[in-house]
């Protein structure tokens, strides 16, 4: 358990996980500016509880359940609460594996397409290779290829357009997208 002792741990903090927690609120609330205005409400909520002595199991889950909680919040006030939206955080879940397999099928449409289609029905839809090659009317062999090839592709996009931060057994921590892709950028804008 940790306690935040002072304000430039919280700086650190937040340094760290901003661009997260923007992104969540941003993929509630389909608004740039209401998403930075809600972060910005996060950030006092974090500073105004840093130096309460309460011990904090997991600090991120505990920053991404205040940015829940807001944007929550925020969507009661504007009656524009949905069913949806809710997602209760346990203390200890890493929410970060939601996120990345909500950015695969972006992800897997900026690949060629002879490539993104058998990876689709293979890995996403669970469809048995033998089944995707009847499909595509492809070789067993060669949808083999395409899905390897495919799979070593999504790895280049992934690191391409996201910053992920792994801990020592290479369990994901937290993913960002980087500002710099265009495609998933715009994707979210339309979500």
């Amino acid at each position: 358990m940790t306690k935040i002792k002072k304000y430039t741990d919280v700086s650190s903090l937040w340094s760290d996980y901003k661009n997260g927690l923007q992104f969540y609120i941003l993929k509630k609330v389909k608004d740039k500016d209401i998403s930075n205005n809600l972060s910005h409400e996060v950030l006092m909520k974090i500073y105004n509880s840093c130096c309460s002595n309460n011990e904090i199991k997991n600090i991120r889950s505990w920053m991404f359940q205040i940015a829940h909680n807001t944007t929550i919040d925020y969507l009661k006030k504007e009656n524009k609460f949905t069913n949806e939206v809710p997602e209760i955080f346990e203390k200890d879940e890493n929410n970060s594996y939601k996120e990345a397999e909500e950015l695969m099928k972006p992800l897997i449409e900026l690949l060629p397409e002879k490539y993104a289609v058998p990876l689709q029905l293979a890995d996403i839809e669970e469809i048995k290779q033998v089944e995707v090659s009847k499909k595509l009317n492809l070789s067993l062999t060669a949808t083999k290829s395409r899905i390897q090839r495919a799979r070593k592709l999504l790895k280049e996009k992934i690191i391409e357009c996201c910053n992920l931060e792994l801990d020592k057994k290479g369990n994901l921590l937290s993913l960002e997208i980087k500002q710099s892709c265009e495609p998933l950028q715009n994707h979210l804008k339309k979500e």
